[in-house]
């Protein structure tokens, strides 16, 4: 094992153990991050440029490098969401009692998990972001960010760093790992002992690994080959708007459609218009052999394709002939995250949303709704595509565990 590793992983432990009972100074440190984050904005912004122009020299994606790039606006938007971090519950409440009829206290408390590790691709603002949740909910954490921003997550630890010991709280809460190499990662995925709970953020390839390598616990999230039904009895001027916002308004994200299904009665009416939205857009349409028919100079869709997650301007596209067939397709081929129909069938919606294996399924509305924030928990670590021990966006709640406190007066079991 990596003795770097195991010296960050030790200082986090440590940190850990002081965060648990931090209490109110907790929230000045998220205060003073916010401060210090605005404070250190030109220095962040140089050593983001330098990861912006590594990444166009490698031939990265425009859809990734909007992930990469950060601005003024975007800084100021990281700094303010740790202040509304800082505005919610402490999530380690005292929690429930229970008076026993032999005389028991049976406290049910809320408790750090302790260590919380995080991998991530090019994506900045989750060092901040995750930094600041694991820190309101008393975990320490230890972040590996991808190659391609390492000067940015860097720039952002330092001034993470200061806030904390601004706030007289050790500065080891909060440690970006500066060795990108997938040695030391797969190290991280097996710092047993020091880690209690490792967390992928990132596409499929990313999460696959850690699943693969890991021997602590982990929660999958992320992965999101997202789909959006537009059923037999849809509103077609809805339909339309919904799958543009799902595709367009931030193609890059987890929660952004990959896939559309048209039932067949609506094909013809229906995909013209997709086509003359999405394509006037940049967007690449790949269909399958009925929609070719209706639609013949667009790409020819491979079975490949249905399970790809683009993160790009790029849609998959495929006819089917009822919501049952839709519903198969979905979760033979969907990574569980989000999944939409939009209808006016309170019939089909309630069988698609009862037989959808998904973290969140909508009916009438965009896929690009799965976020923290927007579903009222404030913020989010991830969205958590598996069913233990949390589902779906985690907010404050996901990042503890529970303990039960007993008191009594002598007591003992007969």
């Amino acid at each position: 094992m990596n003795e770097k590793l195991i010296e960050i992983g030790k200082a986090a432990k440590e940190a850990a153990f002081t965060l648990a009972s931090a209490g109110a100074k907790k929230d000045e440190a998220l205060e003073y991050m916010s401060k210090e984050l605005l404070a250190d904005t030109p220095f962040i912004l140089e050593e983001n440029a330098i990861d912006v122009q590594n990444a166009r020299a490698k031939g990265i994606t425009e859809a990734m490098i909007d992930r990469l790039t950060l601005t003024k606006a975007r800084i100021e938007a990281i700094a303010n969401a740790l202040l509304k971090v800082k505005a919610l519950p402490d999530p380690l409440s005292e929690g429930t009692l229970t008076l026993r009829p032999n005389g028991l206290n049976i406290q049910k408390v809320r408790v750090p998990l302790g260590v919380i590790g995080i991998i991530y691709e090019a994506r900045p603002n989750v060092t901040a972001d995750a930094a600041a949740l694991c820190l309101k909910s008393g975990n320490a954490v230890i972040l590996r960010g991808g190659s391609e921003a390492i000067h940015s997550n860097l720039a952002i630890e330092k001034s993470l760093r200061n806030a904390l010991k601004k706030a007289g709280l050790p500065a080891d809460a909060v440690q970006v790992l500066s060795d990108t190499s997938r040695e030391t990662a797969v190290n991280f995925m097996k710092l047993e002992g020091y880690l209690d709970l490792l967390i992928p953020r990132g596409g499929k390839g990313l999460i696959q690994s850690v699943v693969k390598n890991a021997t602590v616990p982990v929660i999958e999230t992320g992965a999101g080959n997202c789909h959006v039904y537009a059923d037999k009895y849809a509103d077609l001027a809805m339909a339309l708007e919904i799958i543009d916002n799902a595709k367009t308004q931030r193609p890059s994200v987890c929660n952004a459609a990959e896939n559309l299904l048209v039932h067949k009665d609506i094909a013809k009416e229906f995909l013209p218009m997709v086509k003359t939205r999405l394509c006037g857009k940049g967007v690449e349409l790949r269909g399958c052999e009925r929609t070719l028919a209706i639609l013949p100079d667009i790409t020819k869709a491979t079975e490949e394709d249905f399970f790809t997650e683009y993160d790009n301007y790029i849609l998959s596209v495929k006819i089917v002939d009822s919501v049952e067939q839709a519903v198969s397709h979905i979760n033979t081929h969907g990574t569980k995250h989000s999944e939409a129909i939009v209808t006016e069938s309170m019939e089909n919606a309630a069988y698609f949303t009862q037989n959808i294996d998904a973290a969140a399924v909508y009916v009438n509305a965009s896929t690009r709704f799965t976020d923290g924030e927007e579903f009222g928990f404030g913020a989010e670590i991830g969205i958590s595509t598996q069913k233990l021990h949390v589902r779906g966006p985690m907010g404050l709640e996901a990042l503890t565990t529970t303990k039960y406190i007993v008191r009594g007066n002598g007591q003992v079991r007969r």
